[in-house]
């Protein structure tokens, strides 16, 4: 009996983690036992859960956070994020990591001059590790509320033919052949830079980019043109396992220094890396290739990121609009 009475005034009895407790209400009035019993009950629990939580510190999860993701794409990029992060939170308790205060280090990133795109991934590096250190670890009781950053859609940006021979000419040789690579096929930087032979038939024509090497976690099958044979014929011999080098060993990031400088060099502004792999689709779709064979050939998981292109050509649309050429229109 959790409640009962001793000479009037109303008693607790209840069972906790194996003990027995018995405490006086104080009380004659049932109702205002209750609450005291409830009240009681609430207080135990609380403790016994902060009891069983562990005493973490941002660094123990970063640590365990790395060491169970050596499987992500992503984890060179995420290396930066998390060194930045380290002065703003590398002895903080994750109980004490806040809303707050994660508020205030989002507000710390926007003026360092990156794009908000870059502030959200920061952020969402942020909420993957809090998430698993509670649903996972059991290190933490809750997580905090995070705001992320509304980003406005931009442009496509994209260059000309003319543009990209300018270009090509200030590249180093070996980021003259990945950019060229690239725009023939499309593919994205991280699929060029780990481009395996194994993954690769030229007598077929064909590559294949495996699942677990695929954004959308999907194998990507890729036809390879003639310019991409070409391409990798000048690349044979010079690492037995990966396709592009640089004095003989793989290339992990393409858009560097030398990238940037080559950009300045040939006066183009506004243009990343992946931004190569915009310039592809662009001339697909200018030069007539569906949407759906652009999907396919780009990997994309889903049609709505192919309609970002879309405006770039009507020819989709051309069969639609010619449905009532022979209806009479008004003069």
């Amino acid at each position: 009996m959790a409640l009962y009475k001793r000479d009037g005034i109303w008693w607790i009895d209840i069972f906790h983690q194996g003990k027995r407790v018995r405490k006086s209400t104080g009380t004659e009035i049932k109702e205002e036992a209750q609450h005291f019993h409830d009240q009681m009950k609430h207080e135990q629990w609380t403790q016994s859960k902060v009891k069983a939580i562990p005493s973490k510190t941002w660094m123990d999860a970063v640590i365990r956070w790395l060491d169970e993701s050596t499987h992500k794409r992503s984890l060179a990029t995420d290396r930066v994020h998390l060194a930045w992060l380290d002065q703003y939170l590398r002895t903080k308790k994750l109980a004490h990591i806040d809303q707050d205060l994660i508020e205030s280090i989002a507000k710390k990133k926007e003026k360092s001059k990156v794009s908000l795109t870059t502030v959200n991934r920061v952020l969402e590096l942020i909420r993957a590790i809090l998430n698993r250190a509670h649903k996972e670890w059991g290190w933490l009781e809750a997580t905090p509320v995070i705001r992320m950053r509304k980003v406005e859609n931009r442009r496509i940006r994209w260059l000309t033919q003319q543009e990209v021979n300018k270009l090509m000419k200030e590249l180093p040789s070996h980021l003259q052949a990945m950019a060229s690579f690239t725009l023939a096929t499309g593919l994205r930087e991280s699929n060029v830079t780990q481009l395996k032979w194994s993954e690769i038939n030229l007598d077929n024509k064909h590559a294949l980019i495996h699942a677990d090497e695929s954004k959308s976690k999907r194998p990507i099958p890729v036809p390879l043109n003639k310019q991409a044979i070409t391409i990798l014929k000048t690349q044979l011999g010079k690492n037995p396992t990966y396709v592009f080098t640089y004095n003989g060993n793989p290339v992990t990031r393409c858009n560097n220094h030398a990238w940037e400088k080559a950009l300045k060099r040939a006066g183009i502004n506004d243009f990343r890396w992946h931004d190569l792999r915009h310039t592809w689709a662009s001339w697909h779709v200018q030069n007539g290739t569906p949407l759906h064979e652009l999907q396919q050939l780009g990997g994309w998981a889903n049609y709505e990121m192919v309609l970002r292109y879309a405006h770039l050509s009507s020819e989709h649309l051309r069969t639609a609009a010619e449905r009532i050429h022979n209806v009479c229109l008004p003069e």
